[in-house]
């Protein structure tokens, strides 16, 4: 396995996207060199307007096998900082580093969402003024 650092958008991590095939995954916005080495091995490379290029990292909920008989992944383990477990949803513009495995099946290859660590949250529907930082006070406010 192997561990990536980048920026997460539209990060699915312990719930799964449902709005086609079940599946949890993170759009991982790394530097342009990487991503030229994913994308120069096959791998899925989306381009973010605005933002960068992302490796797309995804795990499908099932899974079929040769009997037929389908079977369900569990959702990737999630950390923070101090690697202990962590319960929330993942904003835009978090800094993170996901564990991936690399697979390929014929034709096919992809990057099993393994599990992310959360190294700086941008909190998921934040409260309104959640962005303020705390301000040092810069003297007396006149009155109006």
């Amino acid at each position: 396995m192997a561990v990536l650092e980048g920026k997460a958008y539209w990060a699915s991590v312990l719930t799964p996207n449902t709005k086609w095939e079940p599946m949890y995954s993170v759009n991982l916005v790394v530097d342009q060199e990487v991503a030229e080495g994913f994308k120069q091995r096959g791998f899925t490379i989306k381009e973010m307007e605005d933002i960068g290029s992302a490796v797309v990292i995804k795990r499908k909920v099932n899974w079929t096998d040769a009997n037929g008989t389908v079977h369900t992944r569990p959702a990737p383990r999630l950390f923070d900082k101090a690697k202990q477990p962590l319960d929330c949803q993942i904003g835009n513009g978090s800094t993170v580093k996901v564990q991936y495995r690399e697979w390929e099946k014929g034709d096919w290859k992809g990057l099993d969402f393994q599990a992310m660590q959360v190294l700086d949250l941008v909190e998921y529907n934040a409260p309104a003024g959640s962005e303020f930082d705390v301000e040092e006070s810069l003297g007396e406010v006149d009155e109006l």
